[in-house]
């Protein structure tokens, strides 16, 4: 999540996608979330787990068996509920698509709970069976937009009720492929933005310095150039 700050800190004017897995299980917390259960820290010191800040907001998110993406977003709409809604638009197409309706959910956002995939909020994804399968973040910086989402797709129950105290979400229908997923929601999302020309491009010096700090295992992203 370094090279996502980097993205979001640095002088862009055009919008940027990354995809990224994790290695290993990793819970990342909220850029403001300020107390968590001890037995998380316990978790971490037995190597069952690793513990990381995001620069986006929200609450915990386990990061095992999903698939993660950011997107920077230089030219945002001001309104967070409309951020919200035109950064999503292109994973509602994409998952319907697939064979799955998703739709935001409807409950008010609160400041109690710990886990992020606990509640679902008008800035997350719901699927019919009431499943939260996309759970969102944002962050904004000189009016440029991050937006972090976990993409849930088969959550380690042990590890779930071990963190979390409760049973794991239902893993995503078979029709949601688990490899190759990013290369489609990229395409949904080209497609969703048809005026601006994406390619992918590697990571420069820098930024593949911070994304070894990161310990993630992607190096390129989606850029948009014009």
């Amino acid at each position: 999540m370094a090279i996502d700050t980097l993205l979001l800190e640095r002088s862009h004017t055009t919008p940027i996608l990354r995809f990224y897995r994790w290695s290993g299980p990793w819970l990342s917390l909220g850029r403001h979330q300020k107390h968590w259960p001890l037995h998380w820290n316990d978790l971490a010191n037995a190597g069952r787990l690793s513990l990381v800040r995001r620069p986006s907001g929200g609450r915990a998110v386990l990061h095992s068996g999903g698939l993660t993406y950011a997107l920077i977003w230089p030219q945002a709409p001001r309104r967070r509920h409309e951020a919200y809604r035109e950064a999503c638009q292109w994973l509602i197409d994409g998952f319907q698509q697939l064979g799955v309706r998703l739709h935001f959910g409807d409950q008010a956002a609160l400041n109690e709970g710990i886990n992020c995939f606990a509640r679902s909020t008008a800035a997350d994804l719901v699927d019919d069976g009431g499943v939260k399968r996309i759970g969102s973040a944002q962050r904004w910086l000189h009016g440029r937009l991050l937006q972090h989402g976990e993409i849930l797709l088969d959550p380690p129950a042990p590890l779930w009720q071990d963190v979390f105290g409760e049973d794991a979400p239902a893993a995503a229908p078979a029709s949601i492929p688990r490899a190759g997923l990013d290369r489609y929601l990229q395409g949904s999302l080209q497609r969703n933005w048809s005026t601006l020309a994406w390619q992918e491009q590697g990571l420069d010096a820098q930024e593949r310095q911070a994304l070894s700090r990161a310990r993630s295992d992607s190096d390129a992203c989606m850029v948009s150039t014009t």
